[in-house]
């Protein structure tokens, strides 16, 4: 086991089979940084092409297809002490007859928000645009965006979007402290991260959370030979699992058939037991319903499992 500090150079705004930036091997933790969405760095300088580009990708020795990557989201912290979000919500969070008192500049274009990032007290403030808000103060919850491995058969999926292999899922529980597993389609997994979000709505409904860049450290660690459809993660409190699709009842059946099939292997619950336990005890989170394909969470709480 090794630690490795890594500053990228080079960024990719699609997840695929590309020239690895580190080899690295079950066990290894990394530190390193990400930008933000339109790819501006720490020093708030544009760096690299718009459209949540990402750091890596890091190839880890152990993993090869059926296998399942494990990532430890040791700790993601804001590097900069300015962040950017919109500030209307989508069009399509809304009913069609209520797009237009969306407050939309004539040319269709967004708003942009302002928000002032203090480390130490852990808040953002909103700076601009001036409303009755006044400059509102918020909690910082810092999460991924969008990250993942290299989708099978040779794909390059846009980091606009998701899919069985991760990418922009959007989803707020990708904090510090979780651990997440990605499903291994091709030789090193490929690991990318990126998308760093300061806070973010249910669903990021405005399109984006407050983005930022970020300093970023995790553990990696490889299953052998277990195989996994769609990512999972767990924190202190409960298990989850993450579908991507659309339409959202889509996104909804990967999530839920992938927590069965979690119960019924690794906690060893009989097909009947495994749908009862769900039926009263599954909770749901939105990740994402702005993205071309949504992200549904579907979580079971531990010490619910405890009792199993």
């Amino acid at each position: 086991m090794a630690t490795h500090s890594f500053q990228p150079t080079r960024y990719y705004n699609a997840m695929g089979t590309y020239e690895p930036v580190l080899h690295i091997r079950d066990g290894d933790t990394i530190i390193t940084t990400t930008v933000d969405a339109g790819g501006f760095d720490a020093g708030n300088e544009q760096v690299a092409a718009r459209g949540n580009p990402q750091t890596g990708p890091f190839y880890i020795e152990e993993a090869e297809p059926g296998d399942t990557l494990v990532v430890v989201l040791d700790r993601i912290v804001p590097n900069r002490r300015i962040g950017w979000s919109n500030a209307v919500l989508a069009p399509n969070v809304v009913d069609p007859h209520s797009v237009s008192d969306l407050p939309r500049p004539d040319d269709g274009s967004w708003i942009r928000a302002d928000w002032e990032i203090d480390l130490a007290a852990g808040t953002a403030t909103l700076a601009t645009p001036a409303t009755q808000l006044g400059r509102l103060t918020l909690p910082l919850e810092p999460m991924l965006g969008c990250f993942g491995v290299a989708p099978e058969r040779g794909q390059a999926i846009s980091t606009a979007t998701s899919g069985p292999h991760g990418g922009n899922m959007d989803y707020r529980g990708f904090m510090s402290g979780v651990t997440v597993y990605f499903p291994v389609a091709v030789a090193g997994a490929l690991l990318f991260v990126g998308d760093g979000h300061a806070l973010q709505s249910d669903g990021e409904i405005s399109g984006t959370g407050i983005e930022i860049s970020m300093d970023v450290q995790f553990t990696v660690h490889v299953q052998k030979g277990k195989r996994i459809f769609w990512p999972r993660g767990e924190n202190s409190d409960y298990i989850f699992t993450v579908g991507n699709a659309r339409p959202l009842d889509q996104c909804v059946q990967h999530a839920t058939s992938e927590m069965l099939r979690w119960l019924q292997g690794d906690y060893r619950l009989d097909p009947l037991g495994a749908n009862l336990l769900m039926s009263q005890c599954a909770r749901y989170d939105l990740g994402n319903v702005f993205d071309p394909a949504y992200t549904m969470v579907c979580k079971m709480q531990k010490h619910i499992l405890s009792m199993v």
